[in-house]
């Protein structure tokens, strides 16, 4: 039998260590031996286990799933050895020797250095109106430094003893949100202990703070798309209000339950307004953010009740507001966006920004006489093809 592909067993992995992390950050809260900071339970420890090492070095993952296997070994051999007591010297050697035969990965790869915040979660939803907030924010206090597009090129970068951080990357882009959190609240410092970027947490509050870290997901998205082609890391959904004609306005995570979402940007003209489509839910996105007046017989008309909603989507299709309509973005079953259409009638795999990089592989049907490639068109494809390559998000270095 083969073994498990690699995704599989070191999913397996990060989140048994994840939620091992979280459950000892409880306990320790619990029993009162760490307090809170910024409102939620502060990890007491200097070092984490770092995931996102063992992310991309599959020698030290198996290293670290080999030795939790040999403890629990040794630990099914401790239970047989209580309540077997004629083999009690065998099974506890037998135990002992699976831990010494074990191959313990180095503590110095395996820990790194953790924040107070390490494993705190951010409490806004990656809403619409804390993404707005989070770029006013961006641009009165980060900007300067990190540049309106997020690459570090700043107009006052040069003059910095260390060039910032670009955000448009995947590895800064899955940094846990919690150390995210505590670079911007406490300032960042080079090897040589010297202070390369300002704290915030006299300027900012906790609500603010994390709105930025909102801003930053998206501000990548929007970089990304417009200059790769591509979102360098998974983005949700943005929450907000949802106003569908004669009802009472919703939360989107409510209206959608677990349907696909096509995302339309509309001046509002009633005869351009897209038509209802089985295949997912529509959501349009009007400069206004108001109540459509008129909506046809067949067409969408439940609008995102945000003025908010028509700048934040336009940064994250990466493309300039007053360039915005008749843009259109799909989300998945589980709310991560994953493609995007820029003013066009058609869709193809070229419009999949949030992929797996697999090839695609054409849907089949069974028949009598064997299988069969389906002829389908664009959009079908692209949703089939979404629903089986679900999005595997890595933050931290776990999965979320």
């Amino acid at each position: 039998m083969s073994a498990p592909p690699p995704q599989a067993w070191l999913n397996a992995l990060l989140t048994l260590l994840q939620q091992a992390q979280l459950a000892l950050l409880r306990l320790w809260h619990l029993l009162g031996w760490t307090g809170d900071v910024h409102g939620q339970p502060a990890w007491p420890w200097a070092r984490r286990i770092a995931g996102e090492t063992l992310l991309i070095d599959l020698g030290l993952a198996r290293q670290l799933a080999w030795s939790l296997l040999a403890v629990a070994f040794a630990l099914a051999c401790l239970v047989v050895a209580w309540r077997w007591r004629r083999r009690r010297l065998a099974w506890l050697g037998v135990g002992a020797l699976a831990l010494i035969l074990a191959p313990w990965p180095s503590p110095r790869l395996l820990l790194t250095a953790a924040a107070p915040t390490s494993f705190q979660r951010s409490p806004t939803r990656f809403s619409v109106e804390t993404i707005a907030t989070g770029a006013r924010i961006y641009a009165a206090a980060c900007a300067a430094c990190h540049g309106a597009d997020g690459r570090g090129e700043g107009p006052l970068s040069a003059q910095l003893s260390s060039w910032p951080p670009t955000f448009a990357s995947p590895l800064l882009g899955r940094r846990a949100e919690g150390e995210l959190f505590w670079h911007i609240a406490a300032g960042m410092l080079d090897k040589n202990g010297e202070k390369t970027m300002p704290g915030f947490a006299g300027e900012l509050d906790d609500a603010q703070t994390w709105a930025v870290i909102d801003y930053l997901k998206a501000l990548a998205a929007g970089t990304g798309a417009a200059q790769q082609g591509n979102w360098p890391i998974p983005l949700r959904l943005p929450e907000v209000s949802v106003q569908c004609p004669g009802q009472p306005p919703r939360p989107l995570a409510e209206w959608r339950g677990t349907q696909r979402v096509r995302v339309v940007a509309s001046d509002g003209d009633p005869s351009a307004l897209p038509l209802e489509d089985p295949r997912f839910l529509t959501l349009l996105v009007t400069p206004s953010g108001q109540p459509l007046a008129e909506v046809p017989s067949f067409r969408a008309g439940c609008v995102a009740a945000s003025p908010a909603a028509w700048p934040v989507f336009a940064g994250l299709a990466g493309v300039e507001p007053s360039n915005l309509s008749g843009t259109a973005l799909l989300a998945d079953r589980d709310g991560w966006l994953r493609a995007r259409a820029a003013g066009k009638a058609g869709w193809s795999d070229a419009d999949l920004l949030c992929t797996t990089g697999q090839p695609a592989q054409p849907a089949q049907v069974a028949q009598a006489d064997g299988r069969r490639t389906l002829p389908q068109d664009g959009l079908t494809a692209l949703l089939l093809r979404m629903d089986a390559e679900p999005v595997r998000f890595v933050q931290g270095g776990f999965v979320h």
